[in-house]
């Protein structure tokens, strides 16, 4: 498989970087990296952008996530290597990922265990990290970026230790 053309953010001036600010300021919103790179992940398995996955769960093993976790994102429901608040986290990108697949895209139900877990800054991050990777989702699979090593320039390198990690290996 080829790309289509050369990625559109490579090509319109400023989107990149435009792209690339709304993530870095959803970043200092105060959630947590790993949660992060999660929701990062999961919308990216959704929309079936490689690029984006790639480069997520990449991130996610820079950060000491262990395999289970980074395997297990797309059955989170099912695993027991998420916090409760990354399962909140979770819930939210797939509902905000899956708009029109319900006529109350986001239900309260969903709302309310984010706000259980995150501050109003926190959802407010998490709202537009996921608008922000939705965005970079829509942009590579409708020119079919392809993935491969070169993405490595781009992995972000969080702290060491996570919750998640730490979660995982019953600390």
């Amino acid at each position: 498989m080829q790309p289509r053309m050369n990625n559109p953010v490579m090509i319109v001036p400023g989107a990149l970087e435009a792209l690339q600010q709304l993530g870095s300021a959803a970043g200092k919103a105060g959630v947590p990296k790993t949660t992060l790179f999660l929701v990062e992940a999961r919308a990216s398995q959704i929309n079936g952008c490689s690029v984006c996955l790639d480069m997520h769960s990449r991130e996610l093993k820079a950060a000491g996530e262990p395999d289970e976790r980074i395997f297990m994102i797309a059955a989170w429901r099912e695993a027991p290597y998420f916090t409760d608040a990354e399962r909140a986290a979770l819930a939210l990108t797939e509902a905000a990922t899956r708009l029109a697949d319900h006529p109350d895209a986001i239900s309260d139900d969903v709302w309310e265990a984010c706000v259980r877990h995150y501050t109003e800054s926190q959802l407010a991050g998490l709202v537009v990290a996921i608008a922000g990777i939705n965005a970079f989702n829509r942009i590579n699979a409708t020119t079919r970026q392809m993935t491969g090593n070169w993405v490595n320039q781009w992995v972000r390198q969080p702290e060491a230790q996570t919750a998640g990690a730490a979660f995982v290996n019953g600390r």
